[in-house]
């Protein structure tokens, strides 16, 4: 099974609230390998890993067919309450154990997730449930993110990182592989023709609010306020109030832009 860290009502909320969709740089990445491999126009792809479902709407406004899969029914429901276009549609299930017959998926896609799967059992589901011709893109952003404002972005960014590394400490092990660049996963996938790309970067616009939502959104976070509830709470109000004494400014809502660096995965299945 996938490791499950997203499962309770009130996180999954907050992760619906505050985690961003793919970023355009990432978004025509992808798009631009599906054309290049022929695997656009495609009946249906599959979103593993689709939390509450922000990269899933994304690719509802290129297939047919998009079913968004997550193993945690708190996120799911958080997803399905959530507009979207009527191509859409969402499943309880494990990354290692797709609902799909065999050869019946023209792309398999997952944002921000694969990290948590059964990396061997993943990619034997993978190229099960793939058409022959069909597509993987399995990305996810890296940790050294940055934020950028006027002409206080390096402060800015210092204060960022001093609460991210705070944060980090609580890391699940699983973590690892985003901090390879995702390369146990390129290795993990069985297909000849794939390829790995580590530099695309995306300004994703944010707020002071949403920055701080963000990092409270993550399970690093989560597992430290189990921990030490008062110091985690404490960590985030006094983060915040720094980055707005440092941007000089008092609402919550001052718009920011968040740099982050995004690690793709990219793989066909032979024909």
């Amino acid at each position: 099974m996938a490791t499950q860290m997203f499962e309770g009502r009130g996180h999954a909320a907050i992760y619906q609230k505050y985690r961003f969709a793919p970023g355009k740089e990432l978004q025509q990445t992808i798009l631009s390998y599906l054309r290049e491999k022929k695997a656009i126009p495609a009946e249906l792809a599959v979103d593993v890993g689709c939390g509450s479902g922000q990269g899933t709407h994304f690719l509802g406004e290129h297939f047919k067919k998009v079913v968004g899969t997550d193993i945690s029914e708190a996120q799911i429901q958080e997803a399905k309450a959530t507009p979207c276009m009527p191509n859409i549609s969402y499943l309880v299930c494990p990354a290692e154990e797709l609902p799909f017959p065999a050869g019946s998926v023209d792309v398999l896609t997952s944002f921000t997730a694969a990290h948590w799967f059964q990396l061997e059992r993943f990619a034997r589901e993978a190229q099960r449930v793939l058409r022959p011709g069909g597509c993987v893109a399995i990305s996810t952003y890296t940790l050294d993110m940055s934020l950028r404002h006027g002409q206080c972005s390096q402060q800015l960014t210092r204060v960022f990182r001093e609460c991210w590394d705070e944060i980090l400490k609580y890391s699940n092990d699983k973590v690892k592989y985003v901090l390879d660049d995702y390369k146990a996963i390129f290795e993990a996938l069985p297909f000849p023709d794939k390829k790995r790309i580590t530099d695309i970067y995306d300004p994703i616009p944010m707020t002071v609010e949403g920055v701080v939502g963000y990092m409270e959104s993550t399970s690093s976070y989560q597992t430290f306020k189990k921990n030490d509830p008062t110091a985690a709470t404490s960590l985030l109000q006094e983060t915040e109030k720094r980055m707005l004494e440092t941007m000089g400014v008092s609402s919550r809502e001052t718009p920011v832009e968040f740099l982050v660096r995004h690690v793709c995965v990219l793989g066909c299945k032979g024909c």
